[in-house]
């Protein structure tokens, strides 16, 4: 039975991955490092800020410099703020399936930005309150593709009074991703995964139990019956 939604955030319900390819790049230009559109959403798309930065720590060969890291991340955080202050687009179709879904489902997100920067962004679409509970950047050690932040969404969920006395089960949820990275921390977490194609072709994300191009493909009703 499905009795809980999990979604990620950034390339799922708003277009923000152009945006944040946009920033790396210049984040990583202050050391003097490329970081091209096919790097990008081959090696960094599931990784939060902070793991990404590591990331071009390690393939440049450098020692971590953790004081020099925190800048670069202060620096990124203040730029993105700046460029959301009036808002991303949703992707067509995300704002009328998650008040849809939110009726019928508890709704969670899942994902590596930070409180501050989705709270905004849902606020300035309307959805805020559609979600009962949200992990982030924040509450997490581990970026995606590591399961942190969905047993940590799992375990946040089995607190609402929804789930009790009869306890969720990771297999009761269904995680909305759009990143390779990201499917496999839900599946590494128990989560059966559907994938939409916003930002990978639906090529790359095979291993999701189901693929979609967006969210008007979804047919959440068929998907149900499928929850054992």
């Amino acid at each position: 039975m499905l009795r809980a939604i999990i979604f990620d955030f950034d390339g799922v319900l708003v277009n923000s991955e152009p945006l944040i390819l946009q920033l790396t790049q210049q984040m990583a230009a202050q050391e003097g490092w490329v970081v091209t559109p096919e790097e990008y959403y081959r090696d960094y798309l599931a990784l939060d800020d902070r793991r990404i930065v590591e990331h071009l720590y390690q393939t440049h060969g450098r020692t971590l410099d953790p004081a020099r890291r925190d800048a670069l991340l202060a620096w990124k955080s203040r730029a993105y703020e700046e460029a959301i202050q009036k808002g991303l687009p949703a992707f067509p179709g995300a704002v009328e399936f998650v008040r849809h879904a939110a009726e019928r489902y508890p709704l969670a997100i899942a994902s590596g930005s930070l409180r501050r920067e989705i709270e905004h962004l849902l606020a300035m679409l309307g959805l805020r309150q559609a979600f009962k509970v949200m992990v982030t950047a924040d509450d997490c050690h581990r970026s995606k593709p590591d399961p942190e932040i969905y047993l940590r969404c799992l375990e946040a969920l089995r607190q609402l009074p929804e789930f009790h006395p009869k306890t969720l089960r990771a297999s009761e949820c269904l995680a909305l991703e759009d990143a390779p990275g990201g499917i496999l921390a839900a599946h590494k977490a128990g989560i059966p995964c559907l994938a939409l194609a916003h930002t990978c072709p639906a090529a790359a994300l095979l291993h999701a139990d189901w693929v979609v191009q967006g969210f008007g493909e979804i047919d959440l009703d068929r998907i149900a019956l499928e929850f054992h």
